[in-house]
């Protein structure tokens, strides 16, 4: 049992998109957890690097090895410098700076009994079978988490014990399935039909509770019932023979439970015989059972003539690579030219990367990253080149610098250019044809098909991944062998519907939506102050406008000060959450049926009710306290935050009374006279989603949970809100780590120059139910071409050859040269 009400120790700033993949019950397990892991060699590392940005307890880190030439192929926080001297010792440092919550400590001993006893977790890596079996026997008697991680070039292998009686809280971390009801049956069984704007989602078997139901009020206070499934908008319960008749409303949640596993020891696991950190001491996800074993040995290369010599070591930091791959392949990898857009938490990870193999270390090689954004508080928990001191500084800068130290050969360049149209003058054709690969670490899909449409136009290899919190993807583009990423998807079908989010929200969602595009009254301003009064005159329909310059002592709403605010605010709260859903019940009161008598107000449509101002409602006073800063300061108005001195306005504060309006009209005004320049100094405001000193998350978070009180929506928290209203992807650092490793290992294959297209892989992963895919990629597309009709000879062009924004153009020319061969046939 852990006591929830220290929630608020989690650093949430820090922690925010692991927050959103984990949730607080499971940081708060995770916080207690102390962990040893044995072994600092390059997996080693890897491993102590995320889990001490997942925050546990502390860390120790165990090895009394010391540094050798093959570390530094993998080992990203060891130097040459450090030859000769402790792994643990000399990682110390920097495994420590990565999260200041989390105690880090070295122990130089050997493992033993006494040692292991202290930990909730222990982790072995670098390790013979011999102290496999003897510490797991030890682990698995006393109750401690035991994992077994190791490699051996391109193969690896992991093993998990969590004991006899583990239980899973979560086993997926998705968010619990709900849908809307529009009809409950009387029977046995009773038939719950849900609103057909969405699939329920649920599958046999599936506990759930209802919540919100109007008549057959007895399946409210109900425990979670287990459903079956009769389509993908119903699904039947147990008897409601006995329940009263169902009127209208409702919501059906899942009600997630919690499972039961029994592991083994690994002496019993050896008559049979990587990544599974999180799971052990936050309960949440399905942990491995219990051996994965894995091996990219396609990377190899093809050629069978190189000698034994070519695999010789070196005496150099990247010894441990070329024992796999050969001398001479490493001074090709050390000669490519390679463009890398995007520097964050996948960036990062593949600069590490890059950094280890060498890419771009030797003569004439080079590494060019982009970058536009600048490094904020919440990268820190998986960017992992990053450091607080950092904050505010260009990520490209600040990683390459990060790179230059883990290897001082790279020749790395970086840039803090957006990678679109506009920067074609620095990225042309120049640019791309000196370049031998391109590596994708983006957020969003348009830039991902503009790099890909770039890549295909000059004919050169991408490779390209993604995460979303425990899962992701990678996938490798090879011009002429694999299919490109292709045109973006439209997302038309997700989009809400306006009546939706106007007058009939049903779900936090569309409140928050609305809530979002409230907070457009504080970015949507003008700055006229410089706009001579012949500009203005031609904007006479634009109302909004000449109101934002007129004070409102003359009737417009430019404030003379903070009295003016609050004001303003506590009328804006007036209209939205009581004027606005009075008018909409005088246009359909909550008896309102439809032409052919069913009730106008049922199963999407839930019937909306005004609510009455109370200073006393927390979250009444928090939407006046945040509209009314927001308010002052575009207009550059200083605010305050304190409650008693606004109550105290408040009071003085006249509320017109409400009539229902049949039009608005709306006055040219913008020529008066009475309009100073001085006046119209106006300062909009950008959407920052992250500072929570702003006001600007608690302005979306008051005005959507206003709302969905004004349709009884439950409302929801603002860690939540956050997380909808700002579209933050979760993420955590593990998954990351595996999209960039499982990139690099088709970064091989691209510069050995693999031509059998069996040889790549796309990979599609889901850390949180252990299900991993790694495919075939798919061909190019073709079609055919005939020259002429009375001779056909058809060729293959392949779509990925054409660039998208010049796809019509080449269509046009292929039936310019139809047209033409028919002619020279006919001649």
């Amino acid at each position: 049992k852990y006591n929830m009400e220290n929630i608020g120790e989690i650093d949430e700033g820090f922690y925010s998109r692991q927050l959103y993949v984990l949730g607080h019950e499971a940081m708060q397990r995770m916080g207690t957890a102390s962990v040893l892991i044995a072994g600092m060699r390059g997996l080693g590392v890897e491993i102590a690097k995320n889990v001490i940005l997942s925050g546990v307890k502390s860390v120790t880190v165990q090895d009394e090895g010391r540094t050798e030439w093959t570390d530094l192929s993998s080992q990203f926080f060891l130097r040459e410098s450090h030859l000769g001297q402790n792994r643990a010792t000399c990682s110390l440092q920097q495994l420590s700076a990565l999260n200041p919550h989390v105690r880090v400590s070295a122990h130089t001993g050997p493992l033993d009994e006494d040692l292991l006893l202290q930990f909730e977790v222990v982790v072995l890596t670098d390790s013979s079978l011999g102290d496999q079996k003897r510490f797991g026997e030890l682990c698995h008697s006393h109750g401690i988490k035991f994992i077994v991680a190791d490699t051996k070039g391109l193969c690896g292998q992991l093993f998990c014990d969590f004991g006899e009686a583990f239980e899973v809280l979560d086993q997926n971390g998705e968010m619990p399935a709900s849908a809307m009801i529009q009809n409950i049956s009387k029977g046995n069984p009773g038939v719950v039909v849900c609103t057909d704007d969405q699939k329920h989602g649920f599958s046999d078997g599936t506990k759930v509770s209802f919540s919100e139901i109007q008549g057959m009020t007895e399946l409210n206070s109900i425990d979670p019932v287990e459903i079956t499934v009769r389509g993908l908008h119903s699904f039947s319960i147990g008897d409601t023979s006995a329940f009263s008749k169902y009127e209208r409303g409702g919501v059906v949640t899942e009600v997630k439970q919690p499972c039961m596993l029994n592991f083994v020891k690994l002496t019993v696991f050896c008559s049979v015989r990587y990544i599974m950190f999180l799971q052990a001491c936050s309960r949440k996800f399905m942990p491995l059972q219990q051996w994965l074993y894995f091996d990219a040995l396609e990377c190899l290369p093809q050629d069978d003539q190189l000698g034994e010599s070519s695999f010789s070591a070196k005496g150099t930091r990247y010894d441990g690579q070329i024992a796999v791959f050969g001398s001479a392949f490493q001074e090709k990898l050390e000669r490519q030219k390679y463009f890398l857009v995007g520097a964050g938490a996948i960036g990062c990870e593949l600069l590490k990367n890059f950094a280890l193999i060498g890419l771009g270390a030797g003569e004439g090689g080079q590494i060019t990253v982009t970058d536009m954004d600048f490094i904020e508080r919440s990268n820190l928990n998986r960017q992992f080149l990053f450091r607080s001191q950092d904050i505010g500084k260009p990520k490209s800068e600040i990683a390459a610098k990060a790179v230059r130290e883990m290897n001082p050969q790279v020749n790395i360049t970086a840039h803090q250019n957006r990678l679109d149209a506009d920067s074609e003058g620095v990225y042309g054709y120049d640019f791309f044809t000196g370049l031998d690969g391109v590596a994708a670490a983006l957020d969003n899909v348009e830039a991902r098909v503009y790099l890909d449409g770039r890549c295909i136009q000059h004919q050169k290899p991408m490779l390209e991944g993604g995460t979303l919190g425990s899962k992701c993807h990678t996938l490798v583009v090879v011009p002429h062998l694999t299919e490109s990423y292709g045109p973006a998807k439209s997302s038309s079908n997700n989009a809400i519907p306006l009546c939706t989010l106007k007058n009939f929200p049903h779900r936090i969602e569309h409140t928050l939506q609305v809530g979002y595009r409230g907070f457009s009254l504080f970015t949507s301003v003008t700055d006229l102050s410089s706009q001579p009064q012949t500009t203005l005159r031609p904007w006479r329909f634009l109302g909004g406008v000449w109101g934002s310059l007129e004070a409102m002592r003359t009737g417009g709403q430019r404030p003379a000060n903070w009295e003016d605010c609050v004001s303003w605010a506590r009328c804006k709260w007036e209209t939205l959450y009581n004027n606005e859903i009075r008018q909409l019940l005088h246009c359909f009161p909550a008896d309102q049926v439809t032409s052919t008598g069913l009730p106008f107000w049922s199963g999407s449509k839930r019937c909306p009710h005004p609510l009455t101002f109370d200073p006393n409602n927390t979250t009444h006073m928090e939407y006046v306290v945040a509209a009314a800063n927001l308010y002052g300061q575009i207009y550059g108005i200083k605010g305050t935050t304190d409650v008693a001195s606004i109550r105290k306005i408040l009071e003085k504060v006249h509320i017109p009374s409400f009539t229902p309006k049949s039009s608005v009209k709306i006055h040219g005004k913008l020529a008066s006279p009475s309009l100073k320049s001085s006046a119209m100094q106006m300062y909009p405001m950008d959407f920052e989603k992250d500072d929570d000193t702003n006001f600007h998350m608690d302005y979306i978070v008051a005005a959507s949970n206003l709302r969905a009180e004004n349709y009884d929506i439950p409302a929801a928290d603002r860690h939540q809100s956050k997380r909808i209203a700002g579209r933050i992807i979760p993420a955590i650092a593990t998954t990351t780590a595996a999209v960039a490793g499982l990139m690099c290992l088709e970064l091989y294959k691209v510069v050995l120059g693999h031509k059998n297209i069996s040889s790549y892989r796309t990979a599609y992963i889901n850390l949180a139910v252990q299900y991993f895919v790694l495919s075939q990629p798919s061909r190019p597309q073709q079609f055919q071409v005939s020259y002429s009709s009375i001779h056909p000879q058809p060729f293959s062009v392949r779509l990925s050859d054409c660039v998208g924004d010049f796809r019509d153009e080449i269509y046009e020319a292929v039936s310019h040269l139809q047209d033409l061969s028919k002619a020279l046939y006919t001649a």
